[in-house]
């Protein structure tokens, strides 16, 4: 793990987490009451994926044999760590490709986690996705795309999507509303900033 002793801090707050935990809309929230810009690597990664005329989870297949899809998501988050400040990312891994930045991990139970997307799921997304409408279905499909990543960035990046000490704050957000997760993410990261 990086010492972060040594690591200039930058003020990017970069959130990552199981789907369905929140991320999305902690991200957003914060960034609008900081006045931050937002960046969402997940709708640049679907952008990809629609490109090419597939959905997330054969994009993610996609890219265990097609470097540049990666490559592309990696390029854009490290240029933004190098050249970005104010500034609240959803995604991944830009924990680990800006190392300066306040690092959150959203988390939630999966099966919690598919009633709360299908709940709220565009029906073109869900057609094109081939989600399936039983929430059990689909926490196995969000487990298998989980693997698929985790299994992709300890091979390429090794990188231990499961290791929670990478980062500076853990939230259960089945435990808060969304206006508690923002609470706690702005508070310690106000903390962090001044330490």
């Amino acid at each position: 793990m990086t010492n972060r002793s040594v690591i200039h801090k930058k003020r990017i707050i970069t959130i990552a987490g199981r789907p369905g935990s929140g991320k999305s809309t902690a991200s957003k929230a914060i960034a609008e009451q900081l006045g931050y810009e937002h960046f969402s690597s997940g709708d640049f990664f679907r952008a990809i994926g629609r490109e090419r005329g597939i959905d997330v989870t054969q994009t993610n297949q996609a890219a265990e044999n097609d470097a540049e899809i990666d490559r592309l998501v990696d390029e854009r988050q490290t240029e933004i760590g190098k050249t970005q400040d104010q500034l609240v990312i959803d995604a991944r891994l830009a924990w680990h490709f800006i190392p300066g930045s306040f690092k959150v991990y959203l988390d939630l139970d999966l099966e919690v986690a598919a009633r709360r997307i299908l709940a709220h799921m565009d029906p073109i997304r869900k057609a094109h996705e081939h989600i399936p409408d039983d929430p059990a279905q689909y926490a196995e499909a969000l487990q298998h795309r989980l693997e698929l990543e985790a299994t992709r960035y300890e091979a390429k990046y090794e990188v231990d999507l499961h290791d929670l000490s990478n980062f500076d704050l853990v939230i259960d957000t089945a435990a808060h509303k969304p206006e508690q997760v923002m609470e706690l993410i702005l508070d310690a990261y106000h903390k962090w900033l001044d330490t």
